[in-house]
């Protein structure tokens, strides 16, 4: 029985930058799994759309499919716009929706990646305290999530780890950057918990402007890639059924 092909749903941006970044993780994956057919998909913004790849997909006689949210926290997307996208699909496929990727011990590897690639080293951690700033969700859930990775980060040895929203909730990477000077960290650093650039990444940039390291959005890092193959493989352990039976 060939392996399901796995869909990548990403969020989608007028920002050319986000699919450049967005297509740069999906070419990672492929390398890292060259027998895996795998595809891009997006909500809104940018083609192909969500709805079209899976057209296409069941024209070609395609049954299965792992439909992955390229998403960190399980929000309204995850909960509601993908899943209503997914009934929409042809009913020849059979579908599942993989988990989001968010939180995993990959991605802090893949934050202190770019930390470290922004200058910092492994012998700054006790002295510098880390911005966690995350694009912002007006769902409860995710925004709790955000601060209990806050909290788990901060006992791998940072100075303190402060989370920070770019919208819907407070407080702001500025904010949280001046809290972290008030506590006496020697140097404050701000790591986008984001995967890909565009407006809400560049608010969290412009907040950083006081800080002394900005690390990049997580893009391609390869701990990203790995955790995408992982949340696939997790999505299609059980039976596939169809989405809604």
């Amino acid at each position: 029985m060939s392996q399901p092909v796995l869909l990548v749903v990403a969020h989608g941006s007028r920002d050319p930058r986000h699919a450049a970044t967005v297509h740069a993780l999906v070419r990672r994956v492929r390398a890292l799994r060259p027998g895996l057919r795998v595809e891009t998909g997006f909500l809104d913004f940018n083609v192909p759309s969500v709805g079209g790849v899976l057209e296409s997909l069941a024209a070609e006689g395609v049954r299965d499919v792992v439909a992955l949210p390229l998403l960190l926290t399980r929000a309204f997307h995850a909960k509601a716009d993908i899943p209503a996208v997914l009934r929409e699909a042809p009913a020849r496929l059979r579908i599942r929706q993989a988990e989001v990727l968010g939180p995993s011990p990959l991605l802090l590897s893949a934050l202190e990646r770019r930390l470290y690639e922004a200058g910092l080293t492994p012998a700054d951690k006790s002295s510098t305290g880390v911005v966690l700033a995350s694009a912002g969700s007006t769902d409860p859930e995710a925004i709790a999530v955000i601060a209990e990775i806050a909290r788990e980060w901060r006992h791998t040895g940072w100075c303190a780890v402060r989370p920070a929203f770019a919208s819907a909730a407070l407080p702001r990477t500025e904010d949280a950057v001046r809290e972290l000077r008030a506590l006496g960290c020697a140097r404050v650093a701000v790591a986008p918990y984001v995967l890909a650039p565009g407006r809400l990444p560049d608010r969290i940039a412009r907040g950083a402007t006081d800080a002394d390291v900005l690390a990049d959005v997580l893009g391609a890092a390869p701990e990203v890639a790995h955790l995408l193959l992982h949340r696939y493989d997790a999505a299609r352990r059980p039976v596939l059924t169809a989405l809604g039976a």
